[in-house]
């Protein structure tokens, strides 16, 4: 995670285009070739930082109370997750900001970008099995007999994209539609809502 932060500070501070895979080996204190053991490119070094507001956030439906149904508990964890200082920090958001931003400038971080939504929605639709399932017996057959499951991943996937997009390309103003404080809450909380009309109970196993 150093690296990736060490590559956030660059990216920020002196642009995407004027950093070099070797100024970020350099500035997180490790050599070239161990940057490029973990990374082929200087743009997939923030992979890390872009999945860890999406694990956050799958790991906040994981924790949400028992009883919520499951678009409520997506409801629940993108007010944890999407609130600066509750989930991630507030100083946080201006990195997120920003990385994301530079995302829609640039090809190369905006397919590192792409690639780490996907993985985060397979990710969220194991989260939604399990929250599912009647009994761990049942989370597999859920998994490959439910194009529900996957749908509502895909959705609750695109509808938080789509609000932090928003968010961080738009002007700073918190009175911007969809926004408030500053933060992409409730645009998300509004393009879930048609979750709520999602099939959930189908039984896979018949």
């Amino acid at each position: 995670m150093e690296i990736a932060r060490a590559a956030a500070r660059l990216f920020v501070g002196q642009g995407l285009r004027a950093t070099r895979a070797e100024d970020i080996a350099r500035a997180a204190g490790v050599a070239p070739r161990t940057f490029y053991r973990y990374f082929a490119t200087k743009e997939e070094a923030v992979a890390p930082l872009y999945a860890l507001g999406a694990e956050r956030w799958a790991q906040a439906v994981r924790e949400a109370p028992a009883e919520l149904s499951p678009p409520e508990a997506l409801e629940y964890a993108v007010r944890h997750t999407l609130t600066p200082g509750a989930g991630v920090s507030a100083p946080s958001w201006e990195w997120a900001r920003t990385l994301i931003r530079l995302a829609e400038t640039s090809p190369a971080l905006r397919k590192v970008w792409a690639e780490v939504c996907q993985q985060a929605e397979r990710g969220l639709v194991e989260v939604l099995a399990v929250r599912t399932a009647r009994g761990d017996d049942n989370v597999a057959a859920r998994l490959r007999a439910s194009p529900e499951l996957h749908f509502a991943a895909a959705v609750a996937g695109a509808a938080v994209r789509v609000a932090v997009e928003y968010w961080a390309t738009s002007a700073e103003d918190p009175s911007s539609e969809g926004t408030r404080a500053g933060n992409p809450l409730e645009l998300a909380l509004r393009n879930l809502r048609v979750l709520r009309e999602v099939a959930w109970e189908d039984d896979p196993t018949g």
